[in-house]
């Protein structure tokens, strides 16, 4: 049974950070490429920032060179670290590998 949890979502102000955890099991992890997507309400979920299961990344224009994806392949974990954050980027996370996802961690970026 495939199971993803994601963590490191909370409360931030504008220009703050936060760093989103997303742990696998049940999945060989290290042969599939990852991902993370968002949903903000009334909008439809669209992709965050991908990972291939060799390293390789690309990003959405809107957070390119604020948010960076990574992961480490012996603890079954990829990461979003996301800073210089703006209230736009308030919206439920999922990370997704596979076809499978996780429940979504809540962003909410407001003074």
């Amino acid at each position: 049974q495939v199971q993803l949890v994601e963590s490191g979502g909370g409360l931030v102000q504008p220009g703050g950070s936060l760093r989103l955890s997303c742990t696998a099991s049940g999945i060989s992890f290290r042969l599939n490429d990852m991902g993370w997507y968002r949903q903000a309400p009334g909008k439809p979920r669209e992709l965050v920032a991908h990972i291939t299961h060799f390293g390789s990344t690309n990003y959405a224009d809107s957070v390119k060179g604020r948010f960076t994806i990574s992961r480490d392949n012996a603890e079954n974990t990829a990461y979003l670290q996301m800073n210089s954050l703006k209230p736009e980027d308030t919206a439920v996370y999922y990370c997704t590998i596979a076809d499978f996802w996780g429940q979504g961690t809540q962003v909410t970026v407001s003074s």
